[in-house]
């Protein structure tokens, strides 16, 4: 299983967010380039990337950033936040990031040609509150299900999928098992990657035992940042 830190944006600096919302920010550093070097340091096999601002307005706002960290480190980077257009997505891909995360665009007309091109770089994202998933930074919930959404994502040929939990996200509460359980249940084939609330080595060793049904990783940014998990030790430990 991996354990994939996080890295979100906003004004140029690494913060979090609790539950997504912007006026409960916390800044933790003014330098992603760094934190992503030390989190290579560590051993991250891979580093989660949110534009924060550019999931708020709908566009990559911390671009130029984002590629800094990308040819900073030797692994590979994932994306996510603001990208709504073709085009945006296809910016990061000619600059070399291998995992572009969209969210409900994905299953969109004028999508469709661009995933069936560049598959292999597409992750889905999904942000659920309840039973439902989120959109615009998390601000509109929409009357879309978490697991229809997947498994219509599955049918389009797009297998791996990132799991947020709103009501967990930034709160050190731990993961929401109940909800993961049952994604992984009713979306069989599905390659889970969970994020929120992971705040414990307790959570991961949890998290753990879904590894078998489907779970490939799980996201965790805070409990990093607030040193209640040491990277490094977490990932010596799942293996």
């Amino acid at each position: 299983m991996l354990i994939i830190p996080a890295i979100d944006i906003k004004n140029g600096n690494c913060v979090r967010l609790l539950q997504g919302d912007p006026d409960r920010e916390t800044v933790y550093f003014n330098d992603p380039v760094s934190v992503a070097k030390s989190f290579e340091e560590q051993g991250a096999e891979l580093i989660h990337v949110v534009d924060l601002d550019g999931a708020f307005k709908g566009y990559p706002v911390n671009k130029d950033i984002v590629i800094k960290i990308a040819r900073s480190v030797r692994i590979p980077i994932e994306i996510g936040g603001g990208i709504r257009t073709i085009e945006a997505a296809g910016e990061y891909i000619s600059a070399g990031i291998k995992r572009i995360i969209l969210g409900t665009v994905v299953l969109e007309d004028s999508f469709k040609g661009f995933i069936r091109k560049y598959s292999e770089f597409i992750v889905a994202g999904i942000d659920a509150k309840g039973s439902m998933i989120a959109t615009h930074g998390w601000k509109n919930v929409s009357h879309i299900s978490s697991i229809e959404f997947i498994q219509g994502l599955l049918e389009s040929g797009i297998s791996e999928v990132i799991y947020t939990d709103i009501a967990t996200d930034g709160m050190l509460t731990g993961p929401n098992l109940a909800s993961i359980e049952i994604v992984l249940e009713k979306a069989k084939g599905v390659s889970l990657i969970a994020s929120g609330g992971i705040s414990t080595y307790d959570d991961i060793i949890k998290l753990k035992q879904y590894e078998p049904f489907g779970l490939k990783g799980c996201i965790t940014g805070k409990a990093i940042y607030e040193k209640t998990i040491n990277l490094k030790n977490a990932i010596e430990m799942v293996k």
